[in-house]
């Protein structure tokens, strides 16, 4: 991560040595795969919440059943959080189960860096993504953390780097 100030790296490095470990996230194609996303997702650390506009993509969160956010509110109320950005009702509901966390009554605790974290390797494991980074297909590890392929060419240069780091 090239801009990301130390003191947020400080406060990330052992919730995701922790999240490397809870979820498999053991050899360095993987660790550079999801580091790459992450950085892209949270702003290298900077955003453990979704900027708040509202969008027009924001503002149609709200009532999304795709998404579980059946309650007026649950739109904002589930935004994306963690540092891969979690997002609605159904996600959060599912997400802490997984972690044993209330997320449907304190959503917010995603934003704190160990949940934020944990969340993301929570994510990876649900979405099987550890698959696709060992045999390197990073525009599928892409498309499953983004859905597409939204801020490619910047996840790119995360991976390269980070694979540079770890030796891989």
């Amino acid at each position: 991560m090239t801009r990301c100030p130390t003191s947020r790296l400080a406060l990330f490095q052992l919730p995701l040595e922790q999240t490397f470990e809870e979820f498999a996230i053991d050899t360095p194609l993987r660790q550079a795969a999801f580091l790459a996303q992450i950085a892209h997702e949270s702003g290298e650390l900077r955003y453990v919440h979704e900027i708040w506009g509202p969008t027009p993509t924001q503002l149609r969160y709200e009532g999304r059943r795709d998404l579980g956010n059946v309650y007026p509110g649950d739109g904002y109320r589930f935004m994306g959080r963690g540092l891969i950005q979690i997002t609605g009702r159904a996600n959060y509901e599912a997400c802490g189960e997984a972690l044993d966390l209330d997320l449907l009554g304190s959503p917010e605790l995603l934003e704190e860096p160990l949940h934020a974290a944990r969340s993301a390797g929570w994510y990876w494991d649900w979405r099987w993504i550890n698959i696709p980074a060992d045999v390197g297909d990073f525009e599928r590890v892409t498309r499953l953390v983004n859905g597409g392929l939204n801020g490619f060419s910047d996840r790119i240069r995360y991976y390269e780097r980070a694979l540079e780091e770890l030796g891989a």
